[in-house]
């Protein structure tokens, strides 16, 4: 009997043995082997490399992210102190609303029009917590796919921020262009702008970077955005603006709101996305905002409660950290005084070495006019090197930029503006 269990038992232990073949069988015949692998990321893909470079000079100049100038990460000084005011307010966990909370939307839509704007006082924005600045564009495609009475054709910069395309696409709009920059100059192409902005069909929605374009660094100027209202309007176009560096740009979240509040003044509604990453360096914490602008405060409500509906499907509601730091920071006057100074501080730094890197770069004997070096502005410089040549700062000197000749000036500082210089220098001389 004991004879018959054993060999009962092993045939059992023989026949689960087996298991695992058959399961790793059914495991390579997946649903998913039609599926191509991606193409990787450029921007990370530029990192990736530096990371690999033994080179003790070596520069990342593809970083996304503000960098003091040791090269390291920033943390705001007035950030940690909010996040300090809101460890001592005990704050519970609970689910934020849809549309986030109500002091963040005041907050942000004020900062972006002022605390005077009609807008705001007589209700005629309706104002959503987004995830960052792609979260929020990504809410304004959602709505303006279903609700836009016109074409849902938008156009945008050419170029424009890598990830805009896919984002508009993804909402269900048709992504078109305009002409707005100038390799010969390395500036804006007004002209060529303004000839197919006036060329664009009447009904459709045209993108606009509010300051700090994206990645050029190329931005109109005051009177250049006035025309741009006039030809928008005379056109019946919708603008669209991404404002991802309110105050990161000059220092002034004024000024760098110009385009945003001059448009509204001439009477477009707009929709508007806005991104606390960059000029409150909250990256990781994915925190902006979504306005549209109506002309009633009865259009704005019904506008609103459109937005959330569309929200609800996509993450439910948006996460409430980011949110509390930056009420925390605008909700208080000394602690908004001094975000104020620090992002001026940002701002200041990039535009100084844009400054250095061209008095370096003419130190170095460059016959090249580097003007638009310091006439562009904000996190990133268009330089006009060609694929070439940076394959060659890349294989040579070990600096890490995209092909397109775009790089961080957060990757410069004092103490690798020399070197770079020198390295641009030998590729374009």
């Amino acid at each position: 009997m004991a004879s018959a269990s054993f060999s009962l038992s092993s045939a059992c232990f023989k026949l689960l043995s087996k298991q695992p073949a058959v399961v790793t069988l059914q495991r390579n015949n997946g649903w998913w082997s039609g599926v191509e692998m991606g193409p990787p990321d450029a921007i990370l893909g530029v990192t990736e490399a530096f990371k690999k470079d033994t080179n003790p000079k070596k520069i990342n100049l593809g970083v996304g992210a503000y960098r003091d100038d040791n090269g390291k990460p920033y943390v705001l000084p007035s950030v940690r102190t909010a996040e300090e005011n809101i460890i001592q307010k005990k704050y519970d966990k609970e689910y934020c609303p849809i549309s986030g909370t109500a002091d963040f939307c005041d907050l942000s839509i004020k900062l972006a029009l002022g605390d005077d704007s009609p807008v705001v006082s007589e209700g005629l924005n309706a104002t959503v917590q987004g995830i960052s600045g792609t979260g929020s564009l990504r809410i304004g495609g959602a709505f303006l796919a279903k609700f836009f009475p016109g074409a849902k054709d938008i156009y945008l910069p050419t170029p424009s921020w890598g990830n805009h395309t896919p984002i508009f696409k993804h909402s269900g709009l048709n992504v078109k262009s305009y002409r707005y920059y100038e390799p010969s100059t390395c500036g804006f192409d007004f002209n060529g702008a303004l000839e197919d902005i006036n060329a664009i069909p009447e009904n459709s929605i045209i993108l606009l970077h509010a300051c700090a374009h994206n990645p050029t660094g190329v931005d109109p100027k005051p009177e250049q955005w006035k025309e741009l209202s006039e030809v928008v309007k005379k056109r019946k176009l919708f603008p669209f603006f991404d404002m991802a560096y309110q105050g990161f740009a000059s220092g002034d979240v004024v000024g760098d709101a110009f385009a945003v509040r001059y448009f509204l003044s001439q009477g477009h509604h707009i929709a508007l996305a806005q991104s606390y990453a960059k000029n409150m360096g909250l990256y990781g914490e994915r925190v902006g905002a979504f306005t549209l602008t109506g002309g009633s405060k009865e259009e704005a409500a019904r506008v609103l409660s459109q937005v959330k509906i569309l929200i609800r499907p996509m993450y439910s509601n948006p996460p409430i950290n980011g949110a509390r730091l930056v009420t925390e920071i605008l909700g208080n006057a000394d602690l908004k005084a001094q975000w104020l100074k620090e992002v001026k501080g940002m701002a200041d730094r990039i535009i100084s070495v844009r400054q250095q890197l061209k008095s370096n770069l003419e130190k170095e004997g460059s016959t090249k006019n580097w003007n638009h070096i310091t006439d562009q502005i904000g996190m990133f410089c268009f330089t006009g090197l060609q694929a070439p040549q940076v394959e060659r700062l890349v294989k040579e000197f070990s600096v890490y930029l995209t092909k397109d000749g775009r790089i961080s000036m957060a990757g410069v500082t004092s103490k690798n503006v020399e070197y770079l210089a020198h390295a641009v220098h030998q590729v374009s001389k």
